[in-house]
């Protein structure tokens, strides 16, 4: 099923309140989170062999790689709106 149909309420919020590409990227984050959840609830399940204190190998590398990805769109979120600031501020030259 579609991101679009199951996360469709969300995504209409989102974008009415910050433009539809600042929107969508608001409702990756959530889903970025809710994977993060995810994986971090299998990882007390799956603990290291050599150290049951932490993830599994591959599931760090699960982890590093979606707190990787809600990083750079974070960043792309900030670009946009400071973007959006330097345009509000030359209309008002």
């Amino acid at each position: 099923m579609s991101v679009f149909y199951d996360r469709q309420d969300e995504l209409e919020k989102y974008e009415f309140m910050l433009g539809e590409a600042r929107g969508r990227l608001a409702v990756t984050l959530d889903v970025l989170t809710d994977a993060l959840i995810l994986v971090g609830q299998h990882g007390v399940y799956c603990a290291s062999t050599r150290n049951p204190a932490v993830p599994a190998l591959d599931l760090q590398a699960v982890l590093m790689n979606l707190n990787g990805a809600k990083e750079l769109v974070a960043s792309v979120m900030e670009r946009l709106r400071l973007d959006r600031l330097e345009l509000e501020k030359e209309a008002a030259k």
